[in-house]
């Protein structure tokens, strides 16, 4: 299998040691590792990698660098998967990054990188064309969204089988995590689908479609 090539972008010295050997470790080659957005984005058009993977706040403000580089990356190159780490929830950073482009995207929580079987099975998850939302992410938009239509119209369990889709989880994985038949997991994505008026549709992704009309943006 070939390697999936990443550029790093994290600005503490530590962190940024600890991905580079942790990514090292897990099979992922690491084209180069960056301090800041400015540097980040020159290894970017230098490396063309498979994936990105930033942190939100870098140099010199450290407010939005981060993200706003992740911006560019997906606009300018579309094909590269992106991955931007997070210290806190920040709901309006992860809903400009699924509005920018529906696929090979994740927002996730630093403390995710814990873990670090689900982090690399996430980041190919997500290099393959997939989406990835923290589970704290996904809860406080879910919080926000309660007061919206057609959101409204979910069940309690529905509800929760499309916060597992925000998490990039397959059916298998969801049936798994709601201890349920794959069956049934198959009829609340088909209820959720025509809750949400997301008919059969051989051009879209249905499941990113969701995903976006729970977060509040236009497919």
């Amino acid at each position: 299998m070939t390697a999936v090539r990443v550029v790093l972008a994290e600005d503490s010295v530590l962190l940024r040691e600890g991905l580079l050997r942790l990514l090292s470790e897990t099979g992922f080659e690491v084209a180069e590792a960056c301090p800041d957005a400015e540097s980040f984005l020159k290894a970017v058009e230098k490396h063309r990698p498979d994936l990105v993977i930033v942190d939100v706040r870098m140099p010199p403000t450290f407010t939005d660098e981060g993200v706003r580089a992740a911006l560019v990356v997906r606009h300018q190159y579309p094909q590269i998967a992106v991955v931007v780490l997070s210290q806190y929830v920040e709901e309006n950073y992860a809903t400009e990054l699924f509005a920018a482009r529906s696929k090979g995207i994740g927002y996730l929580l630093k403390d995710r990188v814990a873990d670090v079987g689900e982090f690399a099975e996430t980041l190919r998850r997500v290099t393959g064309g997939g989406t990835a939302l923290d589970p704290e992410v996904v809860a406080q938009l879910f919080s926000r969204a309660t007061r919206k239509d057609p959101l409204s119209r979910l069940t309690p369990r529905e509800r929760e089988v499309l916060g597992l889709m925000a998490e990039g989880r397959s059916n298998t994985a969801i049936a798994r995590e709601l201890v349920i038949g794959e069956g049934a997991v198959e009829k609340h994505v088909s209820s959720i689908f025509g809750k949400l008026d997301l008919p059969p549709d051989a051009q879209d992704h249905r499941r990113v479609l969701a995903v976006l009309r729970w977060l509040g943006q236009e497919a």
